[in-house]
């Protein structure tokens, strides 16, 4: 017996309760009324012919008549109003079965509707749990099938469901796969340039030794150049492949914004500009020291690179049970409006990007602290300058 039919006999089995019990009472209420009447007319016989034994022959012809009269004739008779009889006044003694009966089959009848709503909302609760349970299974990546043979309100819903999970799964598949592709081929790439990089480094160490060059300079520069965007490629891939590595350890905030500070040093006195940090006691996350220190680096050089001559990086941090906050801002012109959205896409300089950048490090620093459990924002503060604010969270 399917789903659908055992459904249709459970809602048709109140409908019949109630219709055989109709059935009962009226038949009930029809034989209570007759044998009450023919009590009461045979009753009401009996005194006549006592006090009256002559007017037995008479009495039963009126009673013949009396059976003889339609339901149309006697509904509407009201004799024995003109003697001040009242219709109250008589049937009096109704026996209480006759109303203990309807009072049971309501009960009955209530019993039943209850029973079934009951049953529906349970099974459809059971079915809605398994759903969501499904669904967090999915959520977590824990998988699995949910098996339900039987037709019912949410058969339809729970194929949906699994024509939707599925797809998802061979969607999420096909990216990691092109994800694994793309950083195996920019791996590739990376080491492919490393050589002839090595090749014309070499060559041009030897071509300045024989002869200057005035041009020299210039191709040591672009050289550098791509040295370093080998460099980020390789992170990037690393990255990308999720075979970046980093440590879970407690890192102290104060230190790691003093040694990125300390490892930008020489470029600060070259431009004039001083970084501060200001001492508010030990504020940790768990993460990786270097690279945080790494990421902080960027962040500073980015600050650095738009603030004016004896200007200052500016560098605060805080901490609550939910996640340690960090900001690193500068007096300089802010962001253009334009490029806020950008700022962490790879390989994007913005255009009031300064100095031969290839728009990786902010693109770094970003994946760096999303490693870490974190987020980088980015905006324009009110009175003017350029502010990274990161939050690292606990959970």
């Amino acid at each position: 017996m399917n789903e659908k039919r055992k459904r249709g006999i459970l809602l048709l089995f109140p409908v019949v309760i109630l219709l055989l019990g109709m059935i009962f009472t009226s038949a009930l209420f029809s034989h209570t009324y007759r044998h009450i009447t023919y009590q009461h007319i045979s009753a009401l016989c009996e005194i006549i012919l006592e006090n009256s034994p002559e007017a037995e022959s008479q009495l039963l012809s009126d009673l013949k008549e009396y059976h003889s009269l339609t339901e149309q004739a006697t509904a509407e008779n009201n004799y024995l109003g003109k003697y001040g009889y009242r219709t109250e006044e008589f049937c009096k003694g109704i026996p209480a079965h006759t109303f203990i009966l309807p009072v049971m089959l309501f009960l009955v009848v209530t019993g039943a509707f209850v029973l079934e709503a009951w049953i529906f909302r349970r099974r459809n609760h059971k079915r809605i749990v398994d759903l969501t349970e499904y669904l967090e299974r999915v959520n977590i990546g824990a998988g699995g099938t949910l098996i339900q043979t039987q037709e019912d309100d949410f058969s339809q819903l729970q194929d949906e469901l699994y024509k939707t999970v599925t797809t998802l799964y061979q969607t999420r598949e096909a990216a990691i796969a092109a994800k694994k592709n793309f950083a195996e081929n920019l791996a590739n790439i990376a080491h492919q340039l490393k050589t002839p990089i090595t090749a014309a480094s070499l060559s041009l160490q030897l071509m300045k030794k024989e002869t200057a060059n005035e041009y020299a300079n210039q191709i040591e520069k672009q050289l550098e150049r791509l040295n370093r965007l080998e460099e980020s490629l390789l992170m990037l891939s690393k990255i990308d492949a999720g075979t970046l590595l980093l440590r879970n350890e407690k890192v102290d905030l104060y230190t790691a914004l003093n040694l990125a500070a300390e490892n930008l040093n020489d470029l600060l006195q070259e431009n004039h500009i001083s970084i501060e940090v200001p001492e508010n006691g030990c504020i940790e996350f768990a993460g990786d020291l270097a690279w945080t220190m790494e990421a902080f680096i960027n962040l500073m050089k980015n600050c650095m690179e738009h603030s004016q001559p004896g200007g200052i990086v500016h560098c605060d941090y805080a901490g609550n049970p939910l996640y340690a906050e960090i900001r690193i801002w500068d007096d300089g012109t802010g962001f253009d409006t334009g490029d806020l959205p950008h700022l962490f896409e790879r390989f994007y300089r913005g255009r009031r990007a300064v100095g031969n950048g290839i728009g990786i490090g902010l693109a770094l620093a970003r994946s760096i602290f999303e490693l870490q459990n974190g987020t980088i924002t980015a905006y324009n503060l009110r009175n003017g300058g350029a502010c990274f604010e990161i939050r690292i969270y606990s959970h």
